[in-house]
C-alpha cells in the first residue's frame, strides 16, 4: 500500500512538472523610463511610447512630464510601464506625439524620439532614423532687420527676415535640414521678455505661413519672417525695436496651437542692442536636444 502511494506521488509530480513545462507563467514586461530635457506638453497633447516588435508598433503607454519627471495623465510620477506583452522581443523603442483625445493604437506621425534596443537597453534622440532623424549640427542661420511691407523708413528695426544679404540682393538665410512628416519649423522674436511667433516654414526659400502682424497691402521677400507693425499681441506695441531681443528657430510638432516656441531649438540668436536695419547677423545653434533612456526589465 505504501508503494502505491508512493508511486502515486511521484505521478503527480511528474505530471505537474510536464504541465509546468507545458504552461509556463506568463512574462511581465517592464519597461523603464528616465527622460531629460523633455518638454512638458499643454492643451491636452501627450507622449506615447512604441515598441516596435516583429514589425509592428505596440503602445507602451501614454504619458507627459511636469518638472523633469514622467506623469501619467492622470498626473501621477511613473517610473515603470508594465506591459501585456513581451517586450523583450522590441527591435526599436519610439516616442510619439499625440493630439488630445487620442484613442487609436497607431502612432502619429509626430516621431519625436527613438532608438534601437541593444542588450535590454536604448537610448533615445531625435537623430535616429524613426524619429527627426538628424543631429542639426549643420544647422545654420542669418536674418535681417527689415520693414519690406510698409513704405515708411523710421520702422525698420521692427521686422525680422531670415534671409542673407548677398552680392546681388537677398539669398537664403537658413540652412535647415528638411523634416521628416509631423514636423515645421517657426520663426521667432523674443521682444521684451515675450516670443511673437514669426510664422511656420517648411522651405527656407519660400515665404512662411503667416503675416498676422505685417501690412496686408504689401508682400514680403520670399523667405520667412515677418513685419511686426500691427496687431501686437497683448503686453507689446507696434511698431517696436526688436534690437536687443532674440532671434529663434524652433522645430514645432505640425498639430502645435502653442503662443510659445516648442523645445526643440536648433538655432538662436542675440540681436546686437544696437543693431540696424538691412544688415545679416547670424544665428548660433543650440543642440542641447531632449533624451530617454529605456531600459527593459
Amino acid at each position: 500500500m505504501k508503494n502505491k502511494t508512493f508511486i502515486s506521488l511521484i505521478a503527480l509530480l511528474a505530471t505537474a512538472i510536464v504541465l509546468s513545462a507545458c504552461n509556463p507563467a506568463a512574462k511581465t514586461s517592464v519597461l523603464e523610463l528616465q527622460a531629460t530635457g523633455l518638454a512638458a506638453l499643454e492643451n491636452g497633447s501627450h507622449y506615447e511610447g512604441w515598441a516596435i516588435v516583429d514589425g509592428k508598433a505596440l503602445s507602451t503607454g501614454k504619458f507627459n512630464v511636469q518638472n523633469g519627471n514622467i506623469i501619467s495623465l492622470a498626473g501621477a510620477k511613473v517610473k515603470q510601464f508594465k506591459l501585456n506583452f513581451d517586450i523583450s522581443k522590441a527591435t526599436k523603442l519610439v516616442i510619439t506625439i499625440e493630439p488630445k483625445g487620442d484613442t487609436d493604437a497607431k502612432p502619429a506621425a509626430t516621431h519625436i524620439l527613438a532608438g534601437t534596443v541593444s542588450n535590454g537597453k536604448s537610448s533615445l534622440t531625435i537623430a535616429d532614423s524613426a524619429a527627426l532623424g538628424n543631429d542639426f549640427t549643420t544647422a545654420a542661420g542669418k536674418y535681417i532687420l527689415a520693414t519690406p511691407t510698409t513704405s515708411t523708413k523710421t520702422d525698420e528695426n521692427s521686422g525680422i527676415w531670415f534671409l542673407n544679404i548677398g552680392k546681388n540682393g537677398p539669398e537664403v538665410g537658413l540652412n535647415l535640414p528638411t523634416l521628416p512628416a509631423g514636423w515645421v519649423y517657426e520663426g521667432w522674436t523674443v521682444i521684451n521678455g515675450i516670443p511673437v511667433s514669426s510664422g511656420k516654414f517648411s522651405k527656407v526659400d519660400a515665404i512662411d505661413a503667416s503675416a498676422v502682424y505685417s501690412n496686408p497691402a504689401n508682400s514680403g521677400p520670399p523667405f520667412p519672417g515677418e513685419d511686426y507693425v500691427l496687431n501686437a499681441p497683448k503686453g507689446l506695441s507696434f511698431p517696436t525695436n526688436i534690437a536687443g531681443g532674440k532671434a529663434v528657430i524652433s522645430i514645432e510638432p505640425a498639430m502645435d496651437d502653442s503662443p510659445k516656441p516648442f523645445a526643440l531649438k536648433p538655432l538662436v540668436g542675440d540681436i546686437p542692442a544696437n543693431a540696424t536695419d538691412h544688415k545679416a547677423y547670424s544665428m548660433g545653434q543650440n543642440l542641447n536636444f531632449p533624451t530617454i533612456s529605456a531600459v527593459i526589465k
